[in-house]
């Protein structure tokens, strides 16, 4: 047991205590699956808002910042524009087969009117604002729109839509509802929260089922073209069944929940873990108009400095950078320790350097480490397959299964490829049975493609690691596996802070090498350049090579085998592309898409002539 577990335990249990049935089959496969019974589940998302809405109608459940203050619905105002927005889609013949589409980010609106669709059968589907504002060809919005073929379109406002909006003229017969409108091009949000409700409001609430569609989600594309995920009511209010019995501080937070959250309801981490955790919970919801990228991620630290969640959900791209504000910033750090009571990675593996950095820093200020902890799935998953309801030791340990959800372990070379199934699985894909078989095998788990590893194989209460995807691992000419997953978060930890991220490449060959996407903050930083400084000067700058030979020296010198440690490393002037699938709105890389698409930049990794290629210079023994 680490120091972090031992300090912990002699404060309040904020977790159930993990217990975990392990059957191991003759073919070598083991079923993992929680020994906590799964408790009955509300029959559908509404039903958690007409509760708190009866319960506690005057608490704020959405919150969004608007010029120096918090603009903000009550439960109760939440569910009347809800009822009415609502009554507007029926109207318009609105249903589980005319969806709404949502294009824009999060928001008080989006919020409303998802929750309308939800709360009469309506199909309703986010798509991330990155395919409409991001995008330059548009081409993976055309698709989404010819799937979907929606009944009604919401954009916030038109004008940043508009390019958007052209691109999908034609390919549908939506009716374009927009924030700024004005009844002439679009109509109007107002008009729908205004819209007076009928009989056929509660008709169309009752008929709601565990097994009606709520949403469809939008994969990320990461290991293909993006696919539209189903997820039933059952789906959501199982994931969060789970989710309370396993954090039962949930109950004992005073005034419910509270979370400043920026992660995009257009995916399932954002949307149906931590929104729908709130609502569930009857807390209250902040919307964080910041991310973590550049120029962004001021606005959510001035966002924490106006409000301090007691949960806190981020991506390890966003810890990065609020690692390094916590560093600079006393008053800053000390009210985020003392505040928040639960801090949840995931969506990708943490790194250690930073696990260490937020446990260090919080034991400096407020004596014990920070309550940190992970958990995993997928949009297949809703997402919640796997629960760290404990304290690690370490970074990445993604707990146990949840109660009523079965993992099965399958041996797939050196690794174990684990299988989902239970009833937070998706029925399938949109519109796409052929794909929805190949996703299922015999006994009906969900192929995730994901690996991971028993924290204590004697003890698998203890967790499970992730382990990589199976199809981003590769051999060395040697033979000798690599692992992708592991070293990239490795390599990162390293290279820390001037590496956003890596691409593992060396497929075939003697040895490892690294593409890296460079911290272009950092690397003016490290050189003492200007903001304004072009990005090929910054990386050619000789401060920043030598720090990334130092990095790549370290990882080489903590290595075990030709592996786990890279020799060439090459820095990535230009980013990863959006259209090219290269990377989510989120940052995600998709490690195949940019080998493929920057083949040449491989090729030059080869090349004992290329000049721009850093070396790892010998170790001495």
């Amino acid at each position: 047991m680490g120091s972090a577990e031992r300090r912990l335990d002699s404060e309040p249990a904020m977790f159930a205590a993990p217990s975990v049935e392990a059957l191991k089959r003759d073919d070598g496969a083991i079923i993992l699956r929680s020994r906590m019974k799964l408790l009955p589940t509300a029959r559908c998302t509404g039903e958690w808002l007409e509760h708190w809405a009866r319960a506690v109608p005057n608490r704020t459940f959405l919150a969004e910042r608007r010029g120096d203050g918090w603009t903000s619905l009550t439960y109760g105002e939440t569910l009347t524009q809800v009822r009415a927005a609502a009554a507007w889609m029926l109207a318009q013949g609105l249903g589980p087969d005319r969806p709404l589409a949502i294009l824009s980010d999060n928001s008080i609106a989006h919020a409303v009117l998802a929750l309308a669709a939800q709360h009469v059968g309506v199909l309703v589907c986010a798509i991330s604002p990155a395919y409409s504002l991001m995008s330059t060809d548009h081409e993976k919005l055309r698709a989404m729109i010819r799937l979907l073929d929606p009944g009604a379109i919401f954009v916030a406002q038109r004008g940043p839509f508009a390019r958007a909006l052209a691109a999908i003229d034609g390919l549908h017969h939506a009716t374009i509802i927009a924030g700024d409108g004005d009844g002439s091009s679009a109509v109007p949000l107002q008009t729908l929260i205004t819209t007076r409700q009928g009989p056929e409001v509660d008709r169309a609430f009752a008929a709601v089922t565990p097994d009606t569609i709520a949403k469809l989600l939008f994969t990320s594309g990461s290991t293909g073209q993006p696919k539209a995920v189903i997820n039933t009511h059952r789906m959501l209010t199982m994931s969060q069944q789970a989710k309370g019995q396993l954090w039962t501080f949930l109950r004992e937070v005073e005034g419910a929940p509270v979370i400043l959250d920026w992660l995009p309801w257009s995916h399932t981490f954002g949307a149906n873990h931590n929104f729908n955790l709130v609502l569930a919970q009857g807390g209250s919801v902040h919307i964080d108009g910041g991310k973590p990228a550049p120029g962004l991620f001021e606005t959510s630290l001035a966002n924490l400095r106006s409000l301090v969640p007691t949960i806190y959900f981020n991506v390890p791209r966003g810890f990065d950078m609020l690692v390094a504000a916590l560093r600079t910033d006393d008053e800053l750090r000390q009210k985020f320790f003392s505040g928040v009571k639960c801090i949840l990675y995931a969506a990708a593996a943490l790194p250690q350097n930073l696990w260490d950095a937020l446990n260090e820093m919080s034991m400096a200020t407020i004596g014990r480490p920070a309550p940190l902890v992970s958990a995993w799935g997928a949009t297949e998953t809703s997402p919640l397959a796997t629960d760290c309801h404990f304290f690690a030791e370490r970074a990445g340990n993604i707990g146990v299964p949840i109660p009523g959800t079965e993992l099965k372990l399958v041996p797939a070379g050196e690794k174990l490829e684990v299988r989902v199934r239970g009833p937070n699985v998706m029925p399938g894909y949109w519109k796409a049975p052929e794909i929805t078989a190949a996703a299922f095998d015999e006994e009906g788990f969900y192929k995730i493609g994901d690996a991971v590893k028993l924290a204590d194989p004697d003890h698998p209460e203890r967790g499970l690691f992730f382990d990589g995807r199976i199809t981003e691992d590769f051999k060395l000419s040697s033979g000798t596996w690599v692992n992708v997953g592991a070293l990239r978060v490795a390599g990162i930890a390293a290279l820390a802070p001037l590496a956003q991220d890596i691409v593992i490449a060396g497929h075939g060959t003697d040895e490892v090498h690294f593409l890296i996407v460079p911290n272009i903050a950092a690397c003016r930083s490290k050189a003492g350049l200007t903001d304004t400084t072009g990005v090929d000067e910054v990386l050619a700058h000789a401060s920043v090579r030598e720090t990334i030979s130092q990095g790549l020296a370290k990882l080489r010198a903590e290595a075990v085998g030709s592996s786990r440690y890279a020799t060439r490393a090459l820095l990535m002037a230009e980013p990863p592309s959006l259209d090219a699938g290269e990377i989510t709105d989120k940052g995600y890389i998709n490690q195949r898409a940019v080998l493929s698409r920057r083949a040449d930049l491989v090729a030059r990794l080869q090349d004992d002539a290329a000049s721009d290629v850093l070396r790892l210079r010998a170790v001495a023994s």
